[in-house]
């Protein structure tokens, strides 16, 4: 016997990314290729499943011959996926009845209104944990099923399968035997009743939505199928975790205690909170959603969606010429005078939790004759910290519960000026794992649990060490000088 590994498929809104994991949860290979982006009309986004599926046949062998190991030594498939994409497929064909309806996608957004409209917006939200919206799939179905024609004559005998891309992909890999979702994934469609853990039939006779398209709905860590005729793998194989990318993040980051959270910063920010068994519907505009505890089974996470983050450093960068290289915004940051009062709020496209004013836009505050590029740099930077501290503010609301740490990941956390200050903003420490693919790692460790490689999350997380810890150093009277700069700067934008 070989070197025993796990392959985790991270399958993302832009590309998709293969890993394999050793038997210690630390990376050793990993294969990466883009797909194409399809923009059929303005704010409309699709993706062709049969080609998220085919890139798989190159990354595969690919990851598994760069990590010099075997194919026949793989012992179980993690799957992590952008979670509100969505597709139907004929169930015989195995081929897309139209590309599938990326999560970015407005299409449906007059659908969504119409049932706001209807007064649907209580049920939704208290089945489901969300609020009507674009963004989820249920909507997406309903637009198929109701514009592709033939669709719903088909899915009314029984003939199309829906599913998000983990179960796409997994039907795939099992060669059409399996068609299933976990717990996270199917929290994310607005058809899923999160309390009673199962499809809600009032909410399907509300889209129209026949049941007989859904997946089977497991833990996150389960046997979900094996191989069969799988490209670059033998047959067996087995599937043995499956999880949303921020839940698997969730995992990966070892938040799977109550009170624990984690906060990745890439183009938004996204940040969970694990509420453990607590089902619990926010008060303070996050959403409720189906995370994992130590062993993979479901529990309630509540999650907050930033929508600007480090997007708005590559707004200095590419549309004011601030700098060249986004990395530049740290030392400029760090040049600026201290005591500025300049405040950015970057609502380019709206402001989202926890405030969800969609009319909102940017705004700079504070500016004076002598302000500098390097105050509104260092404005901007401040600007990520601040929205997720309102984050952390509404999920203590909700909870009770003090978060006594922040676990962080994404490509912005590799600022340090903006990690030291969200330390010092939310006044608890900020820690950055060594092995930063928290969602890979996340669904290799749930596929680890399954087969038996793994004893728990919490056993083989303990080997992603902290790589760096920030700690809060900001006296309470800057601290809240600082907040107090920010909230009035958010008043304004809500009035």
């Amino acid at each position: 016997m070989g070197k025993r590994y796990i392959i985790a498929m991270d399958l993302g809104t832009t590309g998709n990314r293969v890993f394999c994991f050793d038997e210690n949860g630390l990376p050793l290979s990993s294969a990466y290729k883009e797909f194409t982006q399809y923009f059929p009309k303005p704010g409309w986004v699709e993706h062709d499943p049969l080609e998220i599926w085919d890139s798989l046949s190159s990354l595969i062998p690919q990851a598994v011959a760069d990590g010099g190991l075997s194919p026949s030594d793989a012992v179980a498939i993690g799957i992590t996926n952008q979670r509100e994409t969505a597709l139907l497929w004929d169930k015989d064909t195995g081929k897309p009845i139209h590309n599938a309806i990326v999560w970015q996608c407005r299409r449906t957004a007059d659908i969504c209104n119409d049932l706001k409209n209807a007064g649907y917006d209580d049920i939704f939200r208290k089945t489901t944990g969300l609020v009507i919206d674009a963004y989820f799939s249920g909507t997406k179905v309903k637009w198929l099923l109701d514009n592709v024609p033939g669709a719903r004559k088909s899915a009314q005998s029984g003939k199309l399968l829906f599913g998000t891309i983990d179960t796409w992909i997994a039907w795939n890999l099992t060669g059409g035997k399996t068609h299933a979702t976990d717990f996270t994934n199917a929290s994310r469609t607005l058809m899923y009743d999160i309390r009673n853990k199962q499809w809600s039939k009032e909410l399907l006779e509300i889209l129209t939505v026949p049941k007989s398209v859904l997946p089977e709905v497991n833990p996150s860590a389960s046997k979900f199928g094996v191989t069969r005729n799988a490209p670059g793998l033998p047959d067996g194989v087995m599937i043995g975790g499956i999880a949303g990318d921020q839940q698997a993040a969730l995992v990966g980051q070892n938040c799977v205690t109550v009170g624990s959270s984690k906060n990745t910063y890439g183009t938004g920010c996204f940040m969970l909170m694990n509420n453990g068994d607590a089902f619990t519907i926010s008060r303070s505009g996050l959403l409720t959603t189906l995370a994992c505890d130590n062993y993979g089974k479901p529990v309630y996470a509540l999650e907050g969606s930033v929508f600007i983050g480090g997007a708005v450093v590559q707004w200095l960068r590419d549309y004011l010429k601030f700098f060249s290289n986004s990395a530049d915004s740290e030392r400029m940051a760090r040049s600026a005078a201290h005591e500025s009062r300049v405040v950015m709020v970057p609502a380019f496209v709206g402001l989202g939790a926890p405030h969800w004013k969609m009319d909102a836009r940017g705004a700079i505050f504070g500016l004076t004759r002598d302000s500098t590029r390097e105050e509104i740099v260092m404005a901007a930077l401040k600007s990520i910290a601040f929205q997720s501290r309102d984050l952390v503010v509404a999920m203590h609301s909700d909870t009770g519960k003090i978060i006594p740490e922040l676990r962080v990941d994404g490509g912005t956390v590799k600022n340090e000026f903006l990690m030291q200050f969200q330390a010092d903003i939310l006044n608890i420490p900020v820690l950055v794992p060594e092995i930063t693919e928290s969602t890979a790692l996340g669904a290799a460790y749930l596929a680890g649990v399954t087969s038996g490689l793994y004893g728990s999350i919490n056993e083989v997380a303990g080997n992603n060490k902290t790589s760096k810890k920030y700690i809060p150093g900001m006296s309470t009277s800057e601290r809240d000088r600082q907040i107090s700069l920010w909230d009035d700067a958010i008043k304004r934008l809500l009035i």
